[in-house]
């Protein structure tokens, strides 16, 4: 069965999914931000067979969420890191990762000054931290900022 392609939706998130919206571009992403950089390293922490992770590491150099880069021991074989792009999946995985969080959860935020732990929030532009009844989406661009309409 062939995939929907949303590249060309109006949504950004339609767009977005279209990118990174298979679990297996997520969790390689997922790795990258953990230090994974070599083909074999995605490989063996996933457990996904070499034509699939070949096919997710092309399409996600192509989007431009990680590139290739050489070898950080000087060797022949290239690397894959994360673009400033990639980087900016981090919050995505973060939220995927709190929303399932379970102490076998593998992973966590941590707060490279201080070793705690950190959450991902939302706050308003005042500064109050924000919860998922205090927010909602809305379209972009030519609507009433006093009565936005909601996206349904």
């Amino acid at each position: 069965m062939k995939r929907t392609s949303f590249a060309r939706d109006s949504c950004p998130v339609a767009r977005a999914v279209d990118v990174v919206g298979d679990w297996w571009s997520l969790l390689i992403v997922r790795d990258a931000f953990g230090g994974n950089r070599r083909f074999g390293e995605f490989e063996k922490n996933l457990g996904v067979a070499k034509n699939i992770l070949a096919d997710r590491l092309r399409k996600l150099v192509a989007a431009g969420v990680l590139e290739q880069v050489s070898s950080a021991d000087g060797g022949a074989h290239k690397e894959y890191g994360l673009t400033e792009r990639g980087r900016g999946l981090l919050p995505v995985v973060v939220a995927l990762g709190q929303w399932a969080a379970c102490p076998e959860a593998g992973f966590a935020l941590v707060d490279r000054k201080k070793g705690k732990p950190a959450r991902l929030e939302f706050r308003s532009e005042d500064g109050r931290l924000l919860g998922p009844d205090d927010v909602r989406l809305v379209r972009a661009g030519g609507f009433d900022a006093a009565n936005p309409p909601a996206i349904r």
